[in-house]
């Protein structure tokens, strides 16, 4: 087998970091910044515009919130998440009547099965500090559904929400009448925030993957660059069993001609991907290879950094996130920021240091080993997998916190391998409380108690189904060894069950 290109096989004249940065950030355009519905008098390829419908009144904030709701609402009638058809026919056909919205910006996509929204979030705080323009697209939310859509780094307004969605809300229709099934949940999502990329206008856009890759719905990009995060179990029912049938999958976000930033992985997942590389010409960069963390540190609040990148060293950079695994989510967004901007080892010129430390010292994750009380601590984790929970448990307890009596509560939803979850965590939790959060995809508290049982014994583990009756009974737990014992909570399961509790627990 011929082998991939890496960062340093590059073509003999790459393009200049500066210059590549300097044209897209010159490539400001003359488009009304005005936001609306689409022009169908545009050229066939050219994104038709969005212009934002003018009122005699600014709604109030509960007219925008019922709006919102009766949204949700609708997009809630469509195939949820977990129903999938492995095609990408549908979002291709809105795409089409749309005028190829996603064609209007350069993209860095995101595909793996643990860390794609964190390093999503830190791609985008890397690219916002080197003053471009950002559109992400990350799933699922934490706690409302505008998450998903961001724009320069925020939410997408509640209101701009809505006026997206009645915006392509016709041509959605076109498609579902001709299509054999309408278009799903996520589909719609993912057509709404290509639209409003290009309505903004964003200079980049950072999608990250729903599921797998090659039909995922957000797969209509051609990404400049692909970032495939670590590659484990999850989702084996469609995706394959083992990492290299995953990773056949995954790898289906490479495109011709891309740059590939591929983190750490399993060996048949490594194959996988640089085989794929080599059929579409792809460059390559390796963690631990081209790139990768050098050192690293606790510090107050977070963990300090020395990466390497493809351009170079870069030491004393801050990440206000705890964790290895977010350290190495660290040296794969520089590193596919790096790629974006043209940099590799035969023009290795790293980026601003300043500008590099002023954006890692910005980002933030919620519900990724958020510190949401103290007395005692109480911690959230969207770890839904058993490898989430094995990266969980070293951060929570080997540097991070020093618990002395850490207390669990798990909510999960169902169809995920919660008995590998579970004991991943079992060394590290005094007794657990198993919960339910009021998703329709939520595994029963009875079901989940029974594998808990099996893992933990009957004596540490306690049920209660309502998530704020398991919050109360979990700190009640942690705080019996003292107030200074080094009692904590670990809240996790879900990202469902995160966000419940985050609102729960004043955070929303």
């Amino acid at each position: 087998m011929t082998s991939p290109r890496t960062t340093t096989d590059r073509p003999t004249d790459p393009a200049d970091p500066t210059a590549a940065f300097e044209d897209i950030v010159g490539a400001e355009t003359d488009r009304d910044p005005d936001h609306a519905v689409i022009e169908r008098g545009a050229a066939p390829c050219a994104p038709r515009r969005v212009r934002r419908r003018a009122t005699s009144r600014p709604p109030t904030d509960p007219e925008v919130d019922k709006a919102l709701r009766e949204v949700e609402t609708e997009l809630a009638g469509r195939w949820g998440e977990t129903k999938l058809e492995p095609s990408v026919r549908r979002i291709a056909a809105l795409m089409d009547v749309l005028g190829e919205p996603q064609r209007a910006y350069p993209s860095i996509h995101i595909t793996g099965t643990n860390g794609k929204t964190s390093t999503a979030r830190m791609i985008e705080a890397l690219l916002a500090a080197f003053d471009l323009r950002t559109g992400r697209y990350t799933s699922p939310h934490v706690q409302s559904i505008t998450e998903r859509i961001s724009l320069d780094g925020a939410p997408i307004a509640a209101e701009r929400f809505v006026e997206t969605y009645q915006d392509i809300k016709p041509y959605v229709e076109m498609v579902d009448a001709r299509e054999e099934y309408r278009l799903s949940f996520f589909e719609v999502l993912t057509g709404m925030a290509y639209a409003a990329f290009a309505d903004a206008p964003v200079d980049v856009a950072v999608v990250e993957v729903g599921m797998g890759g090659s039909w995922d719905a957000t797969n209509v990009l051609d990404g400049s660059v692909a970032v495939l995060t670590p590659i484990d179990l999850d989702h084996t029912d469609r995706l394959g069993s083992t990492p290299g049938e995953i990773a056949t999958e995954k790898s289906g976000i490479i495109k011709q001609g891309a740059t590939v930033v591929m983190a750490q992985q399993p060996v048949d997942a490594a194959q996988v991907i640089l085989k794929k590389a080599v059929e579409v010409d792809a460059t390559v960069a390796r963690e631990g290879l081209e790139f990768g963390v050098v050192a690293r540190r606790v510090a107050v609040g977070g963990q300090l950094l020395t990466l390497r990148g493809l351009g170079g060293e870069y030491e004393e950079v801050f990440l206000p996130l705890h964790g290895e695994h977010q350290a190495h989510n660290a040296s794969v967004a520089l590193a596919a920021v790096e790629a974006f901007f043209g940099i590799g080892s035969q023009h290795a010129r790293p980026l601003d240091i300043d500008t590099i430390r002023k954006a890692f010292a910005s980002v933030t994750s919620p519900g990724r080993l958020e510190v949401v009380r103290r007395s005692p601590t109480v911690v959230l984790d969207a770890a839904h997998n058993p490898a989430g929970a094995r990266a969980a448990r070293r951060a929570a307890i080997s540097e991070a916190f020093d618990f002395s009596n850490l207390v669990g509560v798990v909510g999960a939803s169902d169809g995920k391998d919660m008995r590998g979850l579970l004991e991943a965590f079992e060394p590290i939790f005094a007794e657990v409380v198993i919960t339910q959060n009021t998703s329709h995809r939520a595994m029963s508290a009875d079901d989940l108690a029974a594998i808990a049982v099996e893992v933990f014994g009957d004596e540490r583990v306690q049920v209660e189904p309502r998530l704020p009756d398991a919050l109360e009974a979990a700190i009640t737990l942690a705080e019996e060894e003292g107030e200074f014992s080094g009692g904590g909570v670990l809240v996790t399961g879900s990202v469902i069950t995160v966000g419940e509790a985050r609102l729960l627990l004043g955070r929303g």
